[in-house]
């Protein structure tokens, strides 16, 4: 064993990265807990050293340079049974704990959370992530509940410790958001800030079990991801009903139109005028009124009339309006015989009362009513 030997933290090590390391004599490591007066202990500003022995966590140092021997160190002296001023090396772990804040410290969910969302009723994969930072509060609480067997405490085994308690903390803060507030995934980025504040005093009691201090606590986003098949048909949905809501007509009101033209293109037995009274009936919740009426405008229109193309058109003077007032007045019919009729006689081509001409088969003139003999 040297004359005097230096036990202090390897300045290789990135503290960055390195929560707590145990000594190590890079030049004798089956020595390195052998420790004596002639051992010098030396503590960085923002480290702590404690001395271990049979799984026991004894004296705690604080930034400075020390000389380690049973007399500065009664739980050590009391533990070997040593007298006073013992020669006799004993043996002990040096363990240091980085106590700088680490503020970069990530996670994040490695499964999207399955929730459904409050506004378009479809279940969407969810996922989180963010950082967090952190420093060691208390060094002997955090060495007997964290380090067990290892050499050594990184970044990655504190992240794998408590990704668990993280990552259900914030899959239910994010579930309450979403299904109890009813705050769709589209719009809970506004609300990042409120449960990033939340999710620290989630988490701070039980980091402080472990002697941790949790120095703050950030969701970075939360997102749904872009290659799943709901996540793109919803967008498409989206964008659709964004289209016509710019437009100003909804969804119904635009298949209406669908049906709207698709009606009046459609020439039926009907005619040109029966379909587009369909049409406009269909597509304006009016079918029943303006379909009554292109038949009713049907009565009078009689396709196998004898129209002579040469014949110049006649128009039928027009009787004097007491003869008008006189034939719009109800007529009374004639009896029926019970005999069998001759067949009736072929329609005159002119209203006897009004002049108005008539097509073959009426039996009332449609300008003023008066019954056909």
């Amino acid at each position: 064993m040297a004359l005097l030997q230096i036990v202090e933290w390897d300045r290789e090590l990135d503290t960055n990265n390195i929560f707590a390391w145990r000594y190590v004599d890079h030049k004798n490591p089956e020595k390195s807990d052998a420790l004596g007066n002639w051992t010098q202990l030396i503590v960085n500003e923002s480290q702590e050293a404690i001395l271990f022995r049979d799984g026991q966590a004894l004296d705690l140092f604080g930034p400075g340079r020390y000389s380690l021997s049973t007399e500065n160190i009664p739980l050590l002296r009391g533990l070997l049974n040593l007298p006073t001023g013992g020669e006799s090396p004993f043996k002990a772990h040096v363990w240091f704990i980085n106590k700088v804040n680490v503020l970069d410290v990530k996670w994040g969910t490695q499964t999207p959370i399955l929730l459904r969302d409050p506004e378009y009723k479809i279940a969407l994969p969810v996922r989180a992530y963010g950082q967090f930072g952190l420093r060691i509060n208390e060094s002997r609480k955090f060495l007997v509940k964290l380090v067990g067997n290892r050499a050594q405490v990184t970044r990655d085994d504190l992240v794998n410790s408590f990704r668990g308690l993280i990552l259900s903390r914030m899959g239910d803060m994010i579930a309450s958001y979403i299904a109890h507030k009813k705050i769709t995934i589209f719009e809970i980025s506004a609300y990042l800030r409120d449960m990033s504040d939340e999710a620290m005093g989630e988490i701070r009691p039980v980091f402080e079990e472990y002697g941790i201090e949790p120095v703050n606590f950030f969701f970075g986003s939360i997102n749904v991801p872009d290659d799943d098949e709901s996540v793109r048909d919803l967008k498409r949905a989206m964008s659709e009903r964004a289209r016509m809501e710019l437009k100003g007509y909804t969804y119904q009101q635009e298949r209406s139109f669908d049906v709207l033209e698709s009606a009046a293109g459609n020439n039926a037995a009907g005619g040109s005028m029966m379909g587009m009274g369909v049409g406009l009936g269909t597509g304006m919740g009016l079918g029943g009124a303006i379909g009554q009426m292109a038949a009713q405008m049907g009565q009078y229109i009689n396709p196998n009339a004898n129209v002579n193309p040469g014949a110049p058109s006649q128009t039928a003077p027009q009787a004097p309006a007491a003869t008008q007032a006189a034939a719009s007045a109800p007529q009374p019919q004639p009896e029926q015989p019970s005999a069998p009729q001759p067949a009736p006689a072929a329609t005159p081509n002119f209203c006897s009362s009004c002049g108005t001409k008539l097509s073959p088969g009426m039996r009332f003139c449609p300008t003023c009513g008066k019954a056909i003999q």
